[in-house]
């Protein structure tokens, strides 16, 4: 950008609070027209606020923000779009029932003599998708497309508007590797015909192939934008980290552990997973680290019987459970709890006390009915137990923090007599101190003889709580590291696509 051209969008100290939360920290950065920037940063970091402020959807309560030279004074969607900004999110908004033509055109469909001109639709339908390298029946509908493809007519609609500015917020979260090289061509070809692309994902290897520019957040700042080219991974990924020399591990050596609980042998389930193989011991803490499309999600679902796998095999005890169901997963003593907690792991409405026990009602009741005390013994052992802050067990759930939903969920298990623990993104959305307490729980679980499985994004907690971690990306366990040698660092650049990190 010359120093006489107007940036395609700017923000200028701006900062963004939610209620005791400082989102954005005095966040300024800009972006040229034809430029690819990539926006880097841990969850947390401030990434999303970006988005929303960029296309409209909030103000900042401090600083500015423009696009083309023009300030947005308040939260304002349509000026936005008027002013060239179009945001394709993570979740699609594709509507599945509608012709691939019909979404491209939503709500501004051709018309000739005051009717929908469908001819018109689909030939600039085409027109649209060839533009992109796609070879799509533009009649076809949506809810025949495959995951990659329903991305990509996203992206069309997206561009069909003519931006200046394309906002893509992990546009390959939900594709497989052989999938990834059309986004990303596709990426290359926006920026061709000018529009400046923001393009945030937690895959550098990806990042590296599109971007001109990184902008890395941490904590709600910004704390570099530098060129792509000559700025090593290690650089990119320490900024992201920040300085965890001062943590204290909690786990500070290799603990004696027990005999093979689980066994995952070459387990593939398309798109997302490629021959993973590990084993999980009696008394283990295993920390599956990855980012965000990684296959965690999957893997956990298929070792806790959900769905089946469309190769290899899980075993429990010499006994083996994929695709058995949660049923069976249970009855086996295996306990999941979902990375989505609100929309998949509570009750809201329930209280604290049917939350606690829903896994099984048999052990609080009488001859097929429940019995008051035994639910209220039941429910004052989970509580006192997972150290949750509740007055009331009869409290619905809902109006919990955080923290303590996710302490219900996890004791939920324990209710049930489980011994092997899958817990997906388990301090997701939790305060620091409950945090702590989870982690704490966890390890006297361990302790105490169950198996663990902790998956997390969040690099720089794994050390904090587990025995081993492994490292899945791309399909495969690419890297493994035990206790008390985790290495956020290294997790990191292996998770992000760098699985080779010698000399990095």
């Amino acid at each position: 950008m010359t120093p006489t051209e107007t940036p395609i969008a700017a923000m200028e100290n701006a900062s963004k609070r939610y209620g005791g939360v400082q989102a954005l920290a005095h966040v300024s950065f800009s972006i040229a027209r034809g430029e690819v920037r990539a926006l880097l940063g841990k969850n947390g970091a401030g990434k999303s606020t970006v988005i929303r402020l960029l296309s409209g959807v909030e103000a900042p309560d401090e600083g500015t923000v423009s696009l083309g030279g023009r300030r947005l004074e308040r939260p304002n969607v349509q000026l936005a779009q008027q002013l060239g900004v179009r945001t394709v999110y993570q979740e699609l908004s594709l509507i599945p029932y509608m012709t691939v033509a019909e979404n491209l055109f939503m709500g501004v469909w051709p018309k000739r003599r005051g009717q929908i001109d469908h001819k018109s639709m689909v030939a600039e339908s085409e027109a649209s998708l060839h533009r992109l390298g796609l070879r799509l029946d533009p009649r076809r509908p949506v809810s025949e497309l495959s995951i990659a493809d329903q991305q990509m007519v996203e992206i069309a609609r997206a561009l069909s508007e003519e931006p200046t500015l394309l906002i893509l917020d992990e546009p390959t979260s939900s594709l497989g590797a052989g999938e990834v090289d059309r986004v990303l061509n596709a990426v290359n070809t926006i920026k061709s015909s000018g529009v400046a692309v923001i393009y945030v994902s937690h895959r550098l290897a990806e990042i590296r192939r599109v971007a001109d520019s990184a902008t890395i957040m941490r904590d709600g700042r910004v704390i570099s934008t530098l060129p792509m080219a000559g700025t090593s991974t290690r650089e990119v990924v320490e900024m992201m980290v920040g300085d965890t020399s001062l943590e204290a591990a909690l786990v500070t050596a290799k603990p004696e552990t027990g005999p093979v609980a689980m066994t995952v042998r070459g387990v593939r389930l398309e798109p997302k997973l490629e021959d993973v193989t590990f084993d999980v011991r009696v008394g283990e803490v295993l920390g599956i680290a990855g980012v965000l499309g990684s296959g965690r999600t999957e893997l956990l679902q298929v070792m806790a019987g959900l769905r089946s796998p469309d190769a290899g095999e899980v075993e429990l005890n010499g006994e083996r459970i994929d695709g058995r169901g949660l049923i069976h997963a249970k009855r086996s003593g295996i306990g999941l709890t979902p990375e989505d907690r609100k929309n998949d792991g509570i009750f809201p409405e329930l209280g604290v006390d049917e939350n606690l026990v829903i896994t099984d009602w048999g052990r609080v009741s009488n001859a097929g009915v429940i019995s008051p005390s035994r639910l209220r013994a039941a429910t004052r052992h989970a509580i006192d137990t997972m150290s949750v802050r509740v007055r009331n067990p009869k409290t619905p759930i809902g109006h919990l923090s955080g923290g303590n939903q996710q302490k219900v969920v996890i004791g939920r298990w324990l209710h049930a007599g489980s011994r092997v623990l899958l817990l997906d993104e388990p301090t997701r959305g939790v305060d620091v101190h409950a945090k702590a307490q989870i982690y704490e729980l966890v390890r006297e679980l361990a302790t105490s003889g169950a198996s663990v499985v902790f998956v997390s994004s969040e690099m720089d907690e794994l050390n904090l709580v587990c025995d081993r971690a492994v490292v899945l990306a791309a399909g495969r366990i690419v890297a493994e590291q035990s206790a008390p040698d985790i290495e956020t660092d290294t997790l990191l650049l292996a998770a992000v696509g760098e699985h080779d990190t010698k000399g990095l």
